[in-house]
């Protein structure tokens, strides 16, 4: 996921009116594990440059934790006219079908991409399409003899979806366990690696 930071037009705007102010204060609420609060200052920042609204993926994230799975599936379909190559993207997208329907339905509707360049994502979204396994998607991350930095990026990315892609299926150990190491073992300096560390927290009760 590439991050989204709005420009902020200088339209006699105090910082605190400005669309940055409320997606930076919303990113802030997520990884403090306030996730209402993150969808009030997201939907704040696109209604004040609506034509932001494809971009803002960690809405579509937070929709998913509040279990407004319809509305998460909306923002994810919009999402692909900006980052149509994305596997996270429609990994996510997945999700939110799978919950709001069932894994196979969400399999059916599964975003179509070609080429994300990022090692493991394309085994990752064959495990989704149901042509892949966890254990091929750690393989795949491993291969080529990585440096150590990129060896761990691609651990924590592995991880964290084959973690999220057990949740679907209800194994909800599987998914913790994984999760769990992709925010513990493996951090990186994302909001992703929040997203794997508020996962962990909510499932734990924090």
């Amino acid at each position: 996921m590439r991050l989204w930071l709005a420009a902020v037009p200088l339209l006699g705007l105090t910082a605190q009116e400005s669309p940055q102010f409320y997606n930076e204060r919303g990113s802030r609420a997520f990884k403090e594990g306030r996730i209402e609060d993150s969808i009030r200052d997201f939907d704040m920042a696109i209604k004040l440059e609506p034509r932001y609204a494809p971009e803002h993926w960690q809405r579509g994230i937070s929709l998913y934790y509040v279990a407004r799975f319809d509305d998460c599936r909306k923002q994810f379909e919009i999402h692909k006219t900006v980052n149509p190559e994305d596997v996270e993207n429609a990994v996510w997208h997945y999700l939110c079908v799978a919950r709001l329907k069932n894994p196979g339905e969400a399999r059916k509707g599964l975003i179509p991409i070609q080429s994300d360049t990022r090692i493991p994502m394309m085994e990752v979204y064959a495990m989704f399409r149901g042509e892949s396994t966890p254990e091929k998607v750690l393989e795949t991350a491993r291969r080529g003899n990585p440096a150590e930095r990129e060896l761990h990026v691609r651990l924590f990315y592995s991880h964290l979806y084959i973690g999220l892609y057990l949740e679907a299926q209800g194994d909800k150990s599987g998914a913790l366990k994984h999760i769990g190491l992709a925010a513990e073992k493996y951090p990186v300096g994302h909001y992703m690696w929040d997203v794997a560390r508020v996962h962990v927290e909510r499932a734990k009760g924090k």
